[in-house]
């Protein structure tokens, strides 16, 4: 075990159907927490969650609900919280993307994302943090990404929505300081998932980043390490986090000097 601190809490995980999710799904029942699975896919759920209960013999539930439907995803909030009581750790993960131009990509995609990357984030932070703070403990995780500090040709709609993803998380960490509530924001680079599938259906940025990727797994160890502690942020990789701060200092020269590598969408 990595994070004892966590046994036997009750954590949702949005998007766990694949990925980051899925990972984390595994390694917060290996440290004895309760997962509890939101996503689209049934099947993968069910899945999921037969195999967590076999291999680490702890409860483990699931709810589909396409969460760009904000009245299904109310609805599934509030059977939550009937079912299985009040949520110890909310792990917002579920998120799309698309590598267009911005003159190009349709306005219904923009929308989506905007649906699925922050508001359905911010619509369960407002369902489960009273509920938190009534309890004088919780854990709020959002993981957004390195295109939320950094910006890229192509990832305009994407960017925006992790840069609204990150100031909606430093803006809530402020107001909850004190009430017994954590807040740390994930911020990774490029992942090994299907999330490419969508963002990039012809390869092109896959192929140039593929040395480059990170593997699911490590990001979601990385996260589950540091639940329920005051992390502010995690930023994977490390050489990532060093050029996005070096970009907040100076962005023209890092606009200017590394050109080749944000125009390989």
């Amino acid at each position: 075990m990595i994070n004892e601190k966590i046994k036997g809490k009750r954590v949702l995980i949005t998007g766990a159907s694949s990925g980051i999710g899925e990972q984390l799904a595994y390694k917060v029942a290996r440290e004895g927490a309760v997962p509890i699975f939101v996503s689209r896919s049934a099947e993968k759920l069910a899945s999921l969650t037969s195999a967590i209960r076999k291999q680490y013999r702890v409860s483990a539930y699931y709810h589909t609900c396409d969460l760009l439907d904000h009245s299904a995803w109310q609805a599934v909030m509030e059977q939550i919280a009937a079912d299985h009581g009040p949520v110890h750790i909310l792990i917002n993960n579920a998120g799309t993307g698309h590598f267009q131009y911005v003159d190009e990509l349709p306005m219904d995609a923009y929308e989506n994302m905007f649906r699925l990357n922050v508001l359905a984030a911010v619509q369960a932070v407002r369902f489960f943090l009273p509920i938190m703070v009534q309890h004088g403990e919780g854990h709020i995780v959002n993981i957004a990404s390195q295109a939320g500090k950094m910006a890229t040709p192509k990832s305009a709609g994407y960017a925006a929505t992790k840069h609204a993803l990150l100031g909606f998380t430093n803006s809530l960490r402020m107001e909850v300081a004190g009430k017994g509530i954590f807040v740390t924001a994930v911020n990774p680079g490029p992942v090994k998932t299907n999330f490419f599938k969508i963002a990039d259906p012809d390869g092109t940025y896959i192929k140039a980043v593929s040395k480059y990727l990170l593997d699911a797994g490590k990001v979601a160890e990385k996260v589950v390490k540091h639940l329920y502690t005051p992390k502010r942020e995690i930023n994977l990789p490390f050489w990532m986090d060093v050029g996005s701060r070096l970009y907040q200092i100076a962005p023209g020269m890092m606009e200017r000097l590394f050109s080749g590598q944000f125009n390989k969408k």
